[in-house]
Parts: structure tokens; C-alpha cells; sequence
């Protein structure tokens, strides 16, 4: 899978410009699962198209952007916290303190969900320098 990175385009997006595998983000928290978006249902935020399964979710995407978009631009979270960065998949993902997060797999994932806190910690302090590296 190709990676876009520039100044605009910190968020990981597939070949085609779409953020989170062209998912709703809105729906990870308002439907409790991965669902789907539409282009027909689509906001260009941060250099990415981000695609929704109805008006209602793009509205509430626009409203509060930084809501609903994945941690660490959409990378993997795990890897981040790692120091390096990764695809993600659709499947792979949590909602901790209110914050999207998404992992390269499943089994990454479990990896991931073995220590949140500290995980979500390294990321944390990982992110600004790998951030000036996708720059």
C-alpha cells in the first residue's frame, strides 16, 4: 500500500486520497463498528477525502474534525509507538478517552491492547518528531 505524506497530507491515505480506507470515522463512535462511506457522502479535511454513509455523519465530521479523526494521522498505533509508521486496516481499532485509534491488524492490535496507557504514552511522544519526518 502506498503512503501519501507532505506538509497538507499527514494523514494516511490510500492510493486513491481516501482516509481510513474510505470508512466513516463518525460511525466507529456512533454505531460502535467499522461501516463503510460513500462518496456521494465525502469532506476534503487535511489534504484527504473522507467518506461517510450518510449526511448526518459528514455534518458531525465537519462540525468537529479532530473528534473523529484517527490518532497519530491514521497510522497504525501501535507502530508509532514504536517510533515508525503503518498501514492501517479498517477492522483494527479502538476508541480510548474519546479518541479514534487504529492498528496495522487484528494481531497487532492484541499486541497493542496489552498495555493502552503506556502504548498510548510512547506514541504520544513519538508522533512530533515522526511527524517532521513525513513532512
Amino acid at each position: 500500500m502506498i503512503q501519501t505524506a507532505s506538509a497538507e497530507k499527514l494523514y494516511y491515505s490510500t492510493l486513491f486520497g481516501t482516509a481510513v480506507e474510505g470508512y466513516d470515522v463518525v460511525a466507529y463512535f456512533t454505531d460502535g463498528k467499522p461501516v463503510e462511506g460513500s462518496k456521494d457522502h465525502s469532506v476534503e479535511w487535511k489534504g484527504v477525502d473522507w467518506y461517510f454513509a450518510n449526511a448526518e455523519h459528514k455534518k458531525m465530521f465537519e462540525a468537529d474534525p479532530d473528534k473523529y479523526a484517527p490518532q497519530y494521522g491514521g497510522y497504525c498505533a501501535w507502530a508509532v509507538s514504536q517510533g515508525y509508521t503503518a498501514s492501517t486496516v479498517p477492522e483494527a481499532w479502538k476508541i480510548v478517552d474519546g479518541k479514534l485509534y487504529l492498528n496495522y491488524s487484528k494481531g497487532v492490535q492484541s499486541t497493542w491492547e496489552e498495555d493502552i496507557p503506556g502504548n498510548i504514552k510512547l506514541a504520544n511522544n513519538n508522533w512530533p518528531g515522526i511527524v517532521k519526518d513525513l513532512k
